[in-house]
């Protein structure tokens, strides 16, 4: 039997999971198939916008629309008609996706593109005991690692970068589930209206399909959407007749003869009100129609200019500090002003300077434009609003996705799969892919993986955290949504308090309704307080210890290294010593604040 036939009978019987079928998981897919695996399973919950097909090249041009999964799923059979290949168009969040479905698979490849849903998998893949290669791209500087209980460290031994970021089109365009994916919209929404004009910067809800006509693009329906709407709208309100053959007409015409949205921005002299109501009001109406998307997801809400400032206006909730301070989170009816404002001052240096506007976070229109769009649409998917400040932190760190890159780490990817299905975990490496080659001359460069960090809160034995904040003004639900929910990317918490065994936060639904808008200070949580946390859903338990902080605001946090929280219960043993006279006497060495506890 020669090495092909010895490698390939390692690889029967082998099931493996692919979360993903973007950029590399096209690569990846494709990949294994050749390599050999015959039983593959893929999991995708997007839809294929026409921007991936310059590196996602599993899809053509007719699969624009299509669940990506499936696609992919049907190119890797007719590529290799002997593989059986299955796939969801799921969320990998679903709780179908529980332990027993994960230890069905011998190794789980990640071909993610947002860092909670790698956590999640990362989680599950722990407490299924199955080993996970890990990937990413950003650019063209990639990585590849593999994890395995108690061999190596696991995903999130490591504090992540929060500049760690890649976008894919169709959940900017289609589904936005976090805020940076609005910052991403609205930076393309400046370059649709006022900057340099590029196919992977369209804004327009991709519900691209064939019909008898060929494809129509995305921004082309939504223009068609845009008019049909007011079409709609004067029938309702008894526009005269002329008006309505008038705007037929103009149907008529767009149909025929298709425009883009700076041509139509154009034909409407930018006026902000009917910008506006297309961009938040026609297209998202017009997104609702993909109603397979929002089987799974909370449906967006549209909103009118209208309607946005009279919402506002007659809410109890208001703030006094002015629209010039950066760290203020605007409400609805300040984002649409400044979203008009803008849109005039834009509009008008456009026509002075007769050329295109090139976006720059220094910019002071341009950044308010893309800071109050972000927050409309975050509000229109019901995700949190932030500061101009944040909004502009984040809109300084978008990196392009690049098809050479995506396939390097795809290769790397099945070369450690080769090791783990091998057993020879004393030969995987952790694999950096740089820019340009280091002093060796090397462009890939491999180390091997560390250990298991023992202060790891998800694959350790200790599981425990510090978190610092203002416990006479964080709420039970900030706890619940800011620090468990979106920074600790848990799916399902159960919050005990460990001195009370009260619970604090449950995962059914309205258990702990009434506490919800109580601070932790009210229900006896105090500096040093201990929480104890589980998420049946990850199989993950941990304890949260609570470090004060009368210095921060509401939904303010910190999460706190050891020596962090070391260094700063010195610093009360300290105070207490001074406060307590020279005659005071102490036994031993100051204790750090976590062995009190």
């Amino acid at each position: 039997m020669g090495w092909k036939e010895k490698e390939a009978a390692k690889l029967v019987g082998k099931r493996v999971l692919v979360v993903g079928a973007g950029g590399i998981g096209c690569e990846l897919l494709k990949n294994i198939a050749l390599t050999g695996y015959k039983d593959i399973h893929v999991i995708d919950l997007d839809t294929i916008d026409v921007s991936n097909l310059n590196r996602q090249f599993l899809f053509r041009r007719e699969h624009v629309g299509k669940s990506k999964a499936e696609v992919a799923a049907e190119a890797i059979r007719q590529l290799c008609p002997s593989v059986n290949i299955s796939f969801d168009l799921d969320n990998i969040f679903s709780s179908k996706f529980n332990l027993h479905f994960f230890q069905q698979f011998c190794l789980v490849m990640n071909a993610l593109d947002n860092r909670a849903a790698r956590n999640h998998v990362n989680r599950m893949c722990l407490a299924a005991r199955i080993p996970l290669i890990e990937s990413g791209s950003a650019g063209y500087l990639g990585q590849v690692r593999s994890i395995v209980r108690d061999h190596t460290e696991c995903y999130e031994c490591v504090p992540k970068s929060a500049q760690e970021r890649s976008f894919p089109g169709c959940t900017i365009r289609n589904t936005p589930s976090e805020h940076i994916h609005c910052t991403v919209w609205s930076k393309h929404a400046f370059n649709q209206l006022f900057g340099e004009l590029d196919i992977d910067d369209d804004i327009s809800p991709d519900l691209t399909d064939k019909g008898d006509g060929g494809v129509i693009d995305g921004a082309h329906k939504s223009e068609i959407a845009f008019v049909e709407q007011q079409l709609e709208e004067n029938k309702i309100n008894g526009v005269a007749s002329c008006n309505g053959k008038s705007m037929q007409s103009e149907l008529t015409s767009i149909k025929e003869n298709p425009i883009s949205t700076r041509t139509w921005a154009e034909k409407v002299n930018y006026d902000p009100e009917k910008i506006f109501d297309k961009l938040f009001h026609s297209d998202i109406n017009y997104l609702l129609r993909m109603k397979h998307l929002w089987r799974e997801r909370r449906a967006p809400v549209p909103i009118k200019k209208v309607d946005a400032l009279a919402a506002s206006a007659s809410s109890s909730v208001a703030t006094s500090l002015p629209l010039d301070d950066v760290n203020k989170v605007w409400s609805l009816a300040e984002c649409t002003e400044v979203f008009c404002d803008s849109v005039e001052a834009l509009s008008r240096r456009k026509a002075a300077e007769n050329t295109v506007l090139h976006w720059d976070k220094d910019d002071e229109d341009a950044m308010r434009f893309v800071a109050a769009c972000a927050n409309i649409r975050a509000i229109i998917f019901g995700i949190p609003c932030k500061s101009l400040f944040e909004i502009k932190s984040m809109a300084g760190n978008i990196i392009p996705a690049i098809a050479t890159t995506n396939a390097i780490v795809a290769g790397m990817v099945v070369v450690e799969a080769g090791k783990i299905i091998s057993g020879d975990f004393d030969k995987l490496r952790v694999v950096f892919i740089s820019r340009s080659p280091n002093p060796r001359g090397k462009i890939l460069v491999d180390q091997i993986p560390f250990n298991p960090n023992p202060k790891c809160f998800v694959c350790s034995e200790k599981r425990e955290c510090y978190v610092q904040v203002n416990l006479e003004q964080m709420t039970v639900k900030a706890l619940r949504d800011k620090v468990l929910i979106e920074a600790l990317n848990m799916i399902a918490p159960d919050v005990i308090e460990a001195k009370t065994s009260r619970i604090i936060v449950s995962s059914e639904e309205d258990e702990t309704f009434d506490l919800e808008c109580k601070t932790l200070a009210e229900l006896s949580i105090g500096d040093g307080s201990i929480l104890l946390c589980d998420d049946f859903r990850q199989q993950l338990e941990l304890k949260i210890v609570l470090n004060q902080s009368l210095a921060m605001k509401a939904d303010d946090f910190k999460m706190l290294q050891d020596s962090e929280v070391s260094i700063e219960a010195s610093e009360e043993d300290k105070r207490k010593r001074k406060s307590a006279g020279p005659s005071q006497q102490l036994d031993g060495e100051s204790t750090p604040k976590r062995i009190k506890l």
